[in-house]
């Protein structure tokens, strides 16, 4: 008895912490528990990041609510849900029916057993198992599986709210690395297809319409592809042409805006863009890429990553160049500089990309 009743008088420090945090006072004589800064954050609810048995609602997260947690969707059916705000990690968990709006994710959204439903998807890494008809339209900055999954449908990411290009950055994504089209089935079915990708023509808010009700509301989204925060890429669809060319632009204050500024106007006159990149480069790369024309541009990579375009249609290097020429005669970037090297140009780089990023 006495053995047992020294150890009941001296807890060990785990049971300090759990009296104290109980409302519990020491006994007389005793010291209390010491409180950590940790003890004093506020804590996290699990519930305020989770969407569990809903059936015909619509909910949501408005920005700066979910701020890079972990979410969860699970057994809900004919919903409308939006999380318009960046996470670590979404599982969406045996849904039916239920169209859904992702922000941006750090990590990996997961779908599992989900059939009938549409989507709007931004994250590192997509996941699907034992899903059946999902239309996704998906801005994956890594390549997309599928797994045990037919039926699968996949668009480029289209969508814009004021709030959107932040989150994107704090969930360390860039606009620029989207490998939608570049699904990896890893169950293959030998004769059959599990996935294609959505009409050319399919519009987001025919598939994941905006949100009607009052609270959500006050997110002033746009699904206008000429809007969205991510460039609409071809991906793997049939290039219309057999010329195509690559822009690269190097890091500085604009890079961002000077890239979007040359999809605008090589889009505007026809040209489809059929892929975009952003990655770092080293001068042993830049041989590799420019090839001759390397040491043009070898300073100018330890700024920071640089941004490539690949434009296709009859006449690409040509309204290339000279748009470059004439907006941003300025600024210096790599171009193509014709139709036969073009292709080549286009090869290099996006072989060394994709070796960059483990793709």
């Amino acid at each position: 008895m006495g053995c047992f009743f020294s150890r009941r008088r001296k807890p060990a420090l785990g049971g300090q912490q759990q009296q104290a945090g109980a409302g519990q006072d020491a006994a007389p004589g005793e010291q209390k528990a010491p409180q950590y800064s940790w003890d004093l954050r506020a804590k996290i609810d699990p519930k305020d990041y989770t969407f569990s048995r809903l059936k015909d609602e619509t909910v949501g997260r408005l920005p700066g609510k979910v701020a890079g947690q972990q979410f969860v969707i699970q057994d809900c059916e004919n919903c409308k849900i939006y999380i318009f705000d960046h996470s670590a990690t979404i599982t969406v968990d045996d849904c039916v029916n239920c169209q859904i709006f992702l922000g941006p994710i750090k990590g990996s959204v997961f779908f599992r057993d989900c059939k009938d439903c549409k989507c709007v998807v931004a994250c590192q890494q997509f996941r699907t198992r034992d899903c059946r008809k999902l239309e996704v339209f998906l801005c994956c900055a890594t390549q997309p599986i599928i797994e045990s999954s037919t039926g699968m449908k996949f668009g480029c990411f289209q969508y814009y709210y004021p709030e959107l290009a932040l989150q994107f950055k704090d969930a360390g994504l860039s606009i620029f690395n989207n490998t939608w089209s570049n699904i990896h089935d890893f169950t293959p079915v030998s004769g059959e297809n599990n996935w294609g990708l959505l009409p050319e023509t399919a519009v987001v808010q025919d598939y994941v319409p905006l949100p009607s009700s009052e609270e959500l509301k006050a997110v002033r989204i746009s699904t206008d592809a000429a809007k969205s925060i991510i460039p609409i890429t071809r991906g793997q669809r049939q290039k219309n042409s057999d010329e195509s060319c690559l822009a690269v632009f190097f890091a500085g204050d604009y890079t961002t805006a000077n890239a979007r500024k040359l999809i605008d106007e090589m889009t505007s006159k026809g040209f489809q863009l059929i892929q975009t990149k952003e990655v770092v480069m080293k001068a042993e790369d830049a041989h590799r890429v420019f090839q001759q024309s390397a040491s043009e541009f070898i300073s100018l990579l330890e700024k920071g990553p640089v941004v490539a375009l690949e434009f296709n249609g009859d006449g690409a290097v040509e309204q290339c160049r000279s748009t470059i020429n004439e907006v941003f005669s300025g600024t210096k970037v790599f171009v193509s500089e014709s139709k036969a090297s073009a292709s080549q140009d286009v090869d290099n780089f996006y072989n060394f990309a994709d070796m960059q990023m483990g793709m």
